[in-house]
């Protein structure tokens, strides 16, 4: 019961099953408010499947998963959770390509969606800082008036980071952010996540270890749909069950 006080995210005993095949077996896991999470393990793990369940796309066979110690995710809906707080980024970054990087930050806005011209009439002044803060954050303040569609990779998965951020949710799931990056956008995406973790919660599914490591972070290693092991990136690397099961490949 503890965990589930101290815990932003508690998933207990939670069962997944797909034809017969369990993508999660059992699972359980905590994270806490303002708590970086790196999430591990090799394909068919149950790494996908378990943020499904936590942003309502699947629903457990079993098993409890909590927001913020009394939200049961299980008994909502992906629009419900979101309002909720929960943000996810997937591996390829979905931006408005033939709109500019600010059009991107403001239709990411909460609220009711309209046209360019007249969302932006509607503005407010702190709703300005905000979308200014943002930007600087994911470091594309001089570029918010090119096309989101010449933006390199890197910088249009910090986009999208952004438009997450817009929502201001508590949690951000991440998957694959350092996926197809160069060495620079590898180190920047590192240091953008350690700034938002120490406002938000974030859990980041990765398969670059050394990514991992550049993120300094608890990591929770899966394996047959549960948890195998959890530690620093060194006691994960020097568990002989991880190397067996994941490193070792």
């Amino acid at each position: 019961m503890t965990d589930l006080v101290n815990s932003l995210l508690y998933l207990d005993g939670v069962t997944v099953s797909f034809d017969g095949f369990r993508a999660l077996n059992n699972l359980s896991l905590t994270v806490g408010h303002g708590e970086m999470r790196a999430i591990i393990g090799p394909n068919g793990a149950g790494k996908t499947t378990m943020m499904d369940v936590i942003t309502g796309k699947t629903r457990p066979d079993r098993g409890d998963v909590l927001f913020d110690g009394h939200h049961d995710l299980t008994r909502l809906d992906e629009a419900a959770i979101a309002e909720l707080g929960i943000g996810r980024k997937f591996q390829r970054p979905t931006v408005f390509d033939s709109h500019s990087v600010l059009d991107n930050i403001v239709l990411a806005l909460e609220g009711p969606r309209g046209v360019f011209s007249s969302l932006f009439a509607r503005l407010t002044e702190p709703q300005h800082d905000r979308i200014d803060g943002v930007l600087e954050t994911i470091r594309l303040t001089d570029r918010r008036d090119a096309l989101a569609g010449s933006l390199s990779h890197g910088q249009k998965q910090w986009l999208e980071i952004g438009m997450l951020l817009m929502q201001e949710p508590e949690l951000l799931l991440v998957d694959e952010p350092a996926a197809g990056m160069t060495d620079a956008e590898t180190e920047h995406t590192a240091d953008l996540l350690k700034e938002i973790s120490k406002e938000k919660s974030v859990v980041v599914v990765e398969h670059d270890m050394e990514f991992i490591r550049m993120l300094d972070t608890r990591v929770t290693v899966l394996h047959e749909g549960s948890v195998l092991a959890e530690g620093s990136i060194d006691t994960v690397q020097a568990n002989l069950d991880v190397i067996d099961v994941y490193l070792g490949r």
